[in-house]
């Protein structure tokens, strides 16, 4: 999902106990799998399919229908079922085998208890029939919604569904969680005529009768409840065709109002934006139905499985909701908490279009505007440690920007190679492919990919809050083209972090320029050298803008600060030979270092050889000739 605008809406129920599942499954090297999908709801139950049979009218906000879930059952003594639904809608009938079911009640507010006349056996595929009428409660970012398509016709209304995070439940029975998702499910909507309707998977019927209209949605692939959707309105549809190998194309088709002049020139955007992920992430994850746009009445979008519902068709927007196809839906997070993993994801996936030139703007400016909104507030964490309102779990600046820097950050500390690797290793992990995912797991992933543990990174940028305020300094020995760069740094939010990371600063003399990379590893890494091809005149830090972070960089006067003067014998064995060290000969206030693998150092007979302290590496040989003297004043 992508908002142009957040405010605080109502609360979100369930969060917490379903934060608290997360947490216990995180324990484990997968958080997520197959033996964990039934939890969410009691009597344990593992959704196989949804068949939704609705009828709606985009003049009217009100839902009639009912919602058939196949289902087998995972414990013993089942003899009730659970769904969760809103008890302000009108529960009409139930029926199992034929047969009505009168006993049913609402436990509370959003959970409908069934009684069941059998015991159905663990493991047994069974059905159930929930017909239901009412009007949905509007809670969210809309979950059941109407408007106005702004075209001059009489047929101009349009009404759309958003359910994420939990509003499903406001229009649908189903199981509301983030730990089973449906194997497919089939989407029946009945509207008047001249109405069209748009939802997942691939439309297989469309019949008229009486002025109106049924449609047949069908989806095989497996999907959570809030990724199930339709919109209707009075729709103009064509296709736009990505071709991904010889004679093969994707579809991506597009609902748009009658009055849009626009989206024709723009939806073609997309295709090399779609080959683009094709090329990266691997093949679309619903290959064998159809991508979509459908054009509904909010700002911003929502990447329901196969066909986003889209206010707008800029390239970042459409880019963002075919990249959640991936990140989100096809492996989709496993705790509100945990909302990063889809869209921080798609808020990268928005950066890279910009990296190969297929977005709204430079690849600098996409980065330099995200890293300044996560540094405006000194204060919060990628990880949703509040999910109480849908305001937390969709923070643009923490959940959106930083997440996405967060990634880019792993990209630098991994390389491209080792970066992209772990996210197609990720996305097809057995385990997690079509299913959920916690950031545990993504670390495991990381770590069988790359045999890096990145937990200690993720420990400071994702459950930690803030960011480092660097104060770079950096001199210049006036002997040679050595720059010595002290590095300290701060935590925005005064909790005492210390970011470990590579560090790149770019030195010029306005001709020549050298990036160096200087890895502050732990905090006592403050003080660092290293020597340049010609003299520096200026610094900059982070040029290629990798790391979320403010800085100051200032240079200084040498003053005769201690040195470190390295031995190279690239002349002689003779220490008083000044082309035999890397900056001159070593000076009472020099530290001096003799590395392994280098010619035998002397201090010939008589002389006096100064300097502030020095290291002998093993195997390395300084041999003091006759009467010679090392003094080491240290």
């Amino acid at each position: 999902m992508k908002s142009r605008c957040l405010v605080k809406y109502c609360i979100v129920l369930l969060c917490f106990i379903m934060g608290y599942c997360s947490e216990l499954l995180a324990n484990s090297n997968f958080a997520i799998t197959k033996n964990n999908i039934y939890y969410g709801i009691e009597p344990l139950y593992d959704v196989k399919y949804y068949r939704l049979a609705i009828e709606a009218n985009p003049e009217v906000l009100y839902i009639k229908g009912s919602v058939t879930t196949y289902f087998t059952a995972e414990q013993s003594n089942f003899n009730y079922i659970r769904f969760n639904l809103r008890s302000n809608l009108t529960i009409d009938s139930i029926v199992y085998h034929n047969s009505k079911i009168s006993d049913f009640s609402f436990l509370d507010n959003i959970t409908l208890n069934i009684p069941l006349p059998v015991t159905i056996p663990i493991h047994q595929l069974d059905s159930i029939k929930i017909f239901y009428q009412g009007t949905p409660i509007q809670d969210g970012y809309g979950t059941f919604s109407t408007g106005v398509t702004g075209c001059s016709d009489t047929n101009n209304r349009v009404l759309w569904t958003l359910s994420e995070p939990l509003g499903s439940k406001n229009w649908w029975p189903c199981k509301e969680s983030l730990y089973d998702k449906a194997d497919s499910i089939e989407i029946k909507v009945t509207c008047p005529v001249p109405y069209r309707v748009g939802a997942n998977g691939i439309l297989t019927d469309s019949t008229t009768i009486n002025s109106k209209t049924t449609y047949t949605w069908k989806h095989r692939y497996p999907i959570p409840p809030y990724l199930v959707a339709f919109a209707i309105a009075d729709y103009t549809s064509y296709i736009d065709k990505v071709p991904v190998s010889p004679g093969d194309t994707i579809q991506i088709l597009n609902y748009v109002y009658p009055c849009n002049t626009t989206a024709k020139s723009q939806t073609p955007h997309l295709i090399p934006i779609f080959q683009y992920f094709i090329n990266t992430f691997g093949e679309y994850p619903y290959k064998n139905e159809k991508y979509g746009h459908a054009q509904c009445g909010f700002s911003g979008g929502m990447e329901h499985s196969t066909m986003s519902f889209m206010g707008g068709f800029g390239k970042s927007l459409m880019a963002h909701e075919l990249g959640h196809q991936w990140f989100g839906n096809k492996i989709t997070c496993g705790s509100w908490h945990e909302i990063w993993l889809n869209e921080g994801f798609a808020g990268y996936m928005e950066g890279l279009i910009c990296e190969h030139g297929l977005g709204d703007q430079t690849w600098l400016n996409w980065k330099i505007g995200r890293i300044n909104n996560v540094t405006s507030n000194n204060f919060g964490s990628t990880y949703v440690y509040d999910t109480t309102t849908v305001s937390n779990i969709f923070n643009s600046r923490l959940v959106y920007n930083k997440g996405a820097l967060i990634l880019h950050m792993l990209r630098w500390q991994l390389g491209d190679d080792m970066f992209f690797q772990s996210l197609n290793n990720y996305l097809n992990h057995p385990q997690l492919a079509y299913n959920y995912a916690t950031t545990n797991d993504f670390i495991q992933v990381i770590l069988s990919t790359t045999g890096k543990d990145m937990t200690p990174f993720f420990n400071d940028w994702y459950y930690g809050e803030g960011w480092p305020n660097y104060n770079v300094t950096w001199s210049k020995d006036p002997n040679c083209n050595k720059v010595y760069v002290t590095i300290n740094q701060s935590h925005s939010a005064g909790q005492g972090t210390f970011f470990e990371m590579p560090i790149p600063i770019a030195f010029s003399d306005g001709i020549h320029t050298d990036t160096v990379v200087f890895n502050q590893s732990d905090p006592s890494k403050l003080n660092f050298v290293h020597e340049l091809d010609f003299n520096p005149t200026s610094a900059v830090f982070d040029p290629e803008k990798w790391l979320c972070a403010k800085s100051t960089i200032t240079n200084v006067p040498f003053d005769n600060r201690p040195r470190i003067i390295i031995w190279n014998g690239s002349v002689s064995d003779d220490w008083h030979h000044a082309e035999n060290w890397d900056c001159g000969v070593p000076t009472i206030i020099d530290e001096v270092l003799i590395p392994e693998g280098k010619p035998q150092c002397k201090v010939k007979n008589n002389m006096i050889a100064h300097c502030k302290s020095i290291h002998i590496e093993q195997n390395a040989e300084l041999t003091l000739e006759g009467n010679a003297i090392l003094n080491i004043v240290n």
